[in-house]
């Protein structure tokens, strides 16, 4: 239940503090006094659109603060859902800034406004004689029955089966999407593939090839060169491994005379050895090397080849176009498994299919078991209320597999005797469609974990024992969840059990809007107002007083 409430920097309220008890509260005050303006801050604690037009003070922040008592209500799943830290003591605010940006938190962790929503219309219900087009909607209505009939488990598996089916459904007209695509360029890709792999590509190969064409095409130059090399090295008259021969020849003598002598001995013969190594590679690379002109032929063609297909590919090595020989692949494959693979894909969709058909018909049993139920106890009940000939019918039908399953619910209403009931937009007024959701709201009280509930104003239309007899509804229900009642008629606000009244503080530059808790003698004077005007009588006093004296 909300054991307080804090608004500032909101409209016409600066500073408005409330703690409403557990049970039945009841709010009255002259028209513009604040009622609305209030309603409106807690709007935004259940994720409605923040403006800044309604500051206060322009130069401030605005806070909305809600406190919430969630013992013995079982909301704790959604908070882990949420991946939220769960209390009995939840704290929910709303800040709006001066340049518009607004923020929203549960338990000072902040939160997306979808978040916010989501805990919020599991803590609170906010009911106004403006809700006409709400309960107008099928969508509505399919959630009073499931309500009603307790479905949320069975609904939450369900939309899980659902999501399932819809993802795997999508996945597969994805796939037919492709493959008819697939097919349209199978023969252009199929062609392109074959060339790719006719072609017999290597990673390396390029370079390779380059490179050995680079050698051949200069071969006459490159052999001539080596031969001479060897030459130096070996076969003249002074060549450097005879001299550098003579060179050890002379240290060694003294090599022993000095550790430095022996090094530069070592040294040399350590040169001399590799510059053996090396004469012996240029040998047999000078012989190995060959004036092939055909061999320089076959490279160029291939090169050529390779060059034409990195060309025609738009790329620049033999590496992408490995990588375009694989997407080509996959295409190629996809059409020639297509059938294969829209089978599998197809028959996982017929499966997540009759999954989720499965959970839904099973979840249109457990509503349409409570339909007769729901009309009865409303009609029941509308009959107390003023109502003698009014009836409901709930019409069912099923409908195609959807977000919420596979049934329809149409409420059709007629308060009139002989009148066909039809659809609550095209028949219900405002005193009888505020009757009507009271009764809704109040079949559902012991069917819904809702902490609070709040009624704006839906006694419009109504007077007299109807008015009484809405008190005591109220009432009743208060005795389960915590109910909040914003009302004109004397007969409800007697009813509560606290009173709050708002009212217009004028004695600054600024009109201010401000809540205060009423004293027993006080709710005396309020209500025998509400009976008989700004100056009651004595009769109205006494009435107010004996109203009162109901609740004693």
């Amino acid at each position: 239940m909300l054991s307080h409430l804090l608004i500032k920097n909101y409209a016409l309220i600066e500073h408005l503090e409330l703690s409403p008890d557990a049970h039945f509260n009841i709010v009255t005050g002259e028209t513009g006094a604040g009622k609305s303006i209030m309603l409106g801050a807690i709007g935004l604690l259940l994720g409605n659109r923040a403006d800044t037009k309604t500051l206060y003070n322009e130069s401030e922040k605005c806070i909305i603060e809600g406190t919430f008592d969630m013992s013995g209500f079982y909301v704790k799943n959604i908070f882990e859902e949420e991946e939220l830290d769960f209390e009995s003591s939840c704290i929910v605010r709303r800040e709006i800034a001066p340049n518009g940006k607004s923020r929203a938190f549960i338990n000072d962790t902040p939160v997306t406004l979808e978040t916010l929503r989501k805990i919020s219309s599991q803590l609170m219900d906010i009911h106004s004689q403006h809700d006409s087009i709400l309960l107008g909607s099928n969508e509505y209505q399919l959630q009073i029955v499931d309500t009603y009939a307790q479905c949320h488990d069975k609904l939450v598996e369900y939309q899980e089966k659902y999501r399932t089916y819809k993802k795997l459904q999508d996945a597969y007209q994805q796939l037919q999407v492709e493959a008819d695509q697939n097919k349209k360029e199978f023969d252009y890709n199929n062609f392109q593939l074959e060339e790719l792999v006719k072609a017999k590509i290597d990673h390396n190969e390029q370079e390779q090839l380059e490179q050995e064409l680079n050698i051949l095409e200069h071969a006459e130059e490159v052999k001539l060169r080596l031969k001479t090399v060897y030459e130096y090295l070996n076969n003249s008259e002074q060549s450097i491994l005879s001299i550098l021969q003579l060179t050890v020849n002379s240290l060694n003598p003294i090599a022993s005379y000095s550790p430095d002598y022996q090094q530069y001995k070592d040294r040399i013969q350590s040169c001399l050895l590799e510059l053996k190594d090396v004469s012996r590679d240029i040998e047999s690379e000078e012989d190995d090397i060959e004036l092939d002109g055909q061999k320089i032929i076959e490279i160029q063609g291939r090169l050529n080849l390779l060059y034409k297909l990195q060309q025609k590919h738009a790329v620049k090595s033999n590496g992408e176009l490995l990588e375009i020989q694989a997407i080509l692949e996959e295409k190629v494959s996809k059409v020639l498994n297509l059938s294969e693979n829209l089978s599998a894909a197809k028959e996982r969709v017929n499966k997540a299919f009759e999954s989720a058909n499965k959970v839904a018909e099973s979840l249109s049993k457990a509503r349409q078991k409570v339909l007769t139920e729901i009309e009865k106890r409303v009609v029941g009940l509308l009959i107390e209320l003023g109502m003698p000939n009014a009836t409901l019918k709930i019409q069912h039908q099923n409908i195609q597999l959807n977000s919420e399953g596979i049934d329809q619910i149409n409420f059709l209403f007629s308060a009139n005797k002989g009148v066909t009931p039809r659809q609550l937009k095209d028949v219900a007024s405002g005193g009888e469609f505020s009757r009507l959701m009271l009764a809704i709201k109040y079949v559902l009280g012991d069917k819904r974990s809702l902490p609070t509930i709040i009624f704006d104003e839906i006694d419009t239309g109504i007077s007299g024992e109807v008015a009484i007899k809405v008190g005591k509804m109220m009432r009743e229900m208060a005795q389960s969840i915590q109910v909040i009642a914003i009302t004109h008629l004397h007969q409800i606000a007697g009813r509560g059990s606290s009173h709050f009244f708002v009212y217009k503080d004028n004695s600054s530059s600024k009109t201010v809007s401000r809540i205060k808790t009423l004293s027993k003698d006080e709710r005396i004077v309020e209500i025998a107002k509400m009976i008989g005007g700004e100056n009651p009588s004595e009769s109205a006093i006494h009435s107010a007083i004996e109203m009162l004296g109901i609740n004693v």
